[in-house]
């Protein structure tokens, strides 16, 4: 039984990190702990991707294979005898390390619940209540407006990508295989970035740095960061794929900027009262006297006890 209570009453690992009665050496197994569970969803995220890296390979390669497929039917006279999607491999190995690098594309996206709770329970116990319940909100947005993005700039590579293939359609054009899969991964991961814009001006206005008045007043200067950063970060150098992720940045923007003025109205709300106040004000003291009701008197149950045991133990070390 004794055993059972002091199992129950042992602390977590959260509560012992939240009051700060950790220690280093358990700060670090608790750290060792967590990146090997991370890691392990991670292999297991890995070796998922890799078992479905063909399914995966042909929805990023469905774009090329598309144009490949129509400028085939053109000079077959629409016939599909004999086509095949054409791509160009330098190596025996380049297919091989292809399925890896899928593999680890899906492995992240697959096991990023376990990973991000693994560093979520590492980091909270020092936050205060109120940043973990604001870190939930963060997390459930970041994650769809991630899709969002990364689906967008699927959108923009299946569109912009035949019209440059066409312009050399006089040419035998065959793309490289692992450059055009870094090429389409990376631009789905910036767009997907880019999405995210929107979350750091909530944030700056959550934090107090930056009110809603300020930040509408900075419309502009917003507006023309994110058009130079669509330009230097998207690959191709079209001013569709430039507009096609700064309009939705741009309407996330004044989205954020909408909640900020939400917020700002909310904490005002629960800052009035004090607001009105004048801070080198005394405030006033209430000296009256108020009632304390009937006093009940002293009886000789309610006398102090005999303490004559005390003086002779006392005396008794005195001497």
């Amino acid at each position: 039984m004794a055993l059972k209570l002091r199992r129950r009453g042992k602390k977590s690992n959260f509560q012992a990190a939240a009051d700060g009665s950790m220690t280093l050496m358990d700060h670090l197994r608790d750290l060792r702990s967590r990146l090997f569970k991370a890691c392990l969803g991670l292999i297991a995220g890995v070796a998922v991707g890799v078992y479905f890296s063909d399914v995966v390979s042909y929805a990023i390669n469905l774009p090329y294979c598309d144009f490949d497929r129509q400028q085939y039917l053109k000079d077959h006279h629409n016939s599909l005898d004999g086509w095949h999607c054409n791509f160009n491999v330098h190596g025996p190995m380049d297919q091989f390390v292809l399925d890896l690098k899928i593999g680890l594309f899906v492995g992240i996206i697959l096991s990023a619940p376990i990973w991000l709770y693994q560093l979520w329970a590492f980091i909270a116990p020092g936050l205060h209540r109120h940043e973990r319940r604001y870190t939930y909100y963060f997390a459930a947005i970041a994650g769809p407006l991630f899709f969002a993005g990364a689906t967008l700039g699927y959108f923009v590579i299946s569109k912009s990508l035949q019209f440059f293939l066409g312009l050399s359609s006089q040419y035998n054009l065959t793309v490289d295989l692992t450059g055009y899969f870094d090429f389409v991964t990376n631009v789905m991961l910036l767009f997907g970035a880019g999405f995210e814009f929107p979350l750091v001006i909530v944030l700056l206005n959550v934090i107090g740095i930056a009110s809603a008045k300020r930040l509408l007043g900075w419309w502009r200067i917003a507006v023309f960061l994110v058009f130079l950063f669509c330009a230097l970060v998207t690959p191709t150098p079209d001013p569709f794929g430039m507009t096609a992720l700064a309009l939705p940045m741009v309407a996330l923007y004044f989205g954020a900027v909408g909640f900020a003025f939400i917020n700002d109205r909310r904490r005002a709300k629960k800052t009035a009262d004090w607001d009105a106040l004048d801070p080198d004000q005394a405030s006033e003291i209430d000296e009256s006297p108020s009632d304390i009701g009937e006093v009940a008197p002293v009886t000789s149950d309610d006398e102090p006890d005999d303490d004559s045991d005390n003086r002779r133990r006392y005396d008794d070390d005195a001497t």
